[in-house]
């Protein structure tokens, strides 16, 4: 049997001691107070974070791909930010992929004991042909799950990037990766219930990763989303709004180049700042590898 008491976030929290006794209101505010520490648990741990993100971009702009494994709520976590990434990036489906222990039914269900298997995501990383040029990145709240533990050690082996995602101190998944991140967010308000602020921590960091590789892939200009996908009706609208702000025009125009470009906010913003058709904008964006700014630099030379 393992010694869970070991692990800071299945200690008892002395500031929720009496949680069952207070009103609605004051269990929220006892609640909120905790998640603020979650904020401040991924504060210090900005440096690794950083550091996950540029080796990560780096292989994802060479061809790689980011795997995101776990169990659980972490692995559905892992799981909610993949899927994100192609309508909000228009990114490749297979670039940002989320794994769960237990395979598609866990996402619903739990399934009891995959998360005790040290072999069964070595098979799924498998299943994916996973290889030098990959990223694994491993989410376990206490950090010892052998499903991403043994994940981690397949991804060793291969030579893939590897980074470990946790909320307690020198973790096994930590000693298996090359970048360690321990946001150490303590205790939970229900002792043991990492769904709670752990939860939240590694969501925080899983959007920060995400995020800024995308940024660095040249999907973001300025701060606005412009690889987004419009595959809907709000999208249709958050694309207008984009090119708009973007090229300072109106929406007739935005629409027009738009229309133009299927739906493609990157050139329809180089078509109206430069007077140019859609051919040259988009031959600009492939010279500039995606990036908006480099391409308005290399049209004013």
């Amino acid at each position: 049997m393992m010694n869970l008491g070991n692990l800071l976030t299945e200690r008892r929290n002395p500031y929720t001691l009496d949680i069952d006794k207070v009103s609605s209101l004051e269990m929220c505010l006892l609640i909120n107070e905790e998640d603020k520490r979650a904020a401040v648990a991924v504060r210090n741990v900005l440096p690794q974070i950083a550091s996950a993100i540029d080796e990560i971009a780096n292989r994802l702009a060479n061809g790689g791909r980011l795997f995101y494994i776990g169990a659980g709520t972490s692995g559905r976590l892992g799981i909610l930010d993949a899927v994100e990434c192609p309508p909000t990036y228009s990114s490749d489906p297979e670039m940002v992929q989320g794994i769960i222990a237990g395979g598609y039914p866990a996402i619903f269900k739990a399934q009891e004991g995959a998360e005790d298997s040290l072999t069964l995501a070595q098979e799924d990383l498998k299943a994916k042909n996973l290889t030098e040029k990959d990223c694994v990145v491993g989410i376990a709240a206490s950090g010892r799950t052998p499903y991403v533990i043994g994940g981690l050690e397949y991804a060793n082996k291969v030579r893939a990037l590897t980074v470990a995602i946790s909320c307690s101190s020198n973790t096994l998944i930590s000693a298996k990766a090359k970048i360690a991140i321990e946001a150490l967010t303590g205790p939970e308000a229900i002792t043991g219930s990492t769904r709670m602020k752990a939860g939240t921590a590694q969501k925080m960091i899983l959007n920060m990763i995400s995020t800024c590789v995308m940024i660095k892939l040249g999907k973001v200009y300025s701060n606005l989303m412009v690889d987004v996908k419009a595959s809907n009706e709000k999208l249709k609208e958050r694309a207008c709004r984009i090119v708009m702000e973007a090229a300072d025009c109106t929406k007739e125009q935005a629409q027009e180049a738009l229309q133009k470009t299927g739906g493609k906010a990157k050139p329809a913003i180089l078509m109206i700042l430069l007077d140019c058709d859609y051919e040259k904008a988009q031959s600009l964006l492939a010279e500039s590898k995606g990036f908006i700014a480099k391409a308005l630099v290399k049209a004013t030379r």
